[in-house]
């Protein structure tokens, strides 16, 4: 349901976050952040939004889907809201997530090989001595 059509009209907050697939306490997050702009509110203080909020959570949505970090995706929306932007901007950004991508990746798959080397050494019985617990005091 996260790319429904918006309907026009003032959204409620919870509306915005089931069309954009964020929750309600996220919304209210990323305007704390900076990362969505403060909205209109109604006389009774609930806030209101549009088409141009939805779209910006679901662009802050899919972002943090490919694990970008808050930053990236604050630097992120300002080049998307800049149709004047360089795309070599955008993608030096996206290169760098990749090469951090990358490192993680070899250190998680060095992180699973010891692990699995500690579990292959375990017996699994009833005796005391766990060569994974004495691998990790090491």
């Amino acid at each position: 349901m996260t790319d429904a059509l918006i309907p026009a009209g003032p959204l409620n907050i919870g509306q915005a976050a089931r069309l954009s697939g964020v929750s309600a306490k996220m919304v209210r997050h990323y305007e704390s952040l900076g990362l969505l702009p403060a909205v209109q509110r109604t006389d009774a203080g609930y806030r209101q939004y549009g088409e141009k909020e939805i779209h910006t959570l679901r662009f802050i949505r899919r972002a943090r889907a490919l694990g970008f970090g808050m930053a990236e995706i604050a630097e992120l929306l300002k080049l998307w809201q800049n149709k004047r932007r360089a795309s070599a901007d955008v993608k030096r950004i996206a290169q760098a997530h990749v090469a951090d991508l990358d490192r993680r990746i070899v250190e998680m798959q060095a992180m699973r090989q010891t692990l699995a080397e500690l579990a292959q050494c375990c017996q699994g019985d009833s005796r005391p001595d766990c060569p994974i617990l004495r691998g990790l005091a090491q």
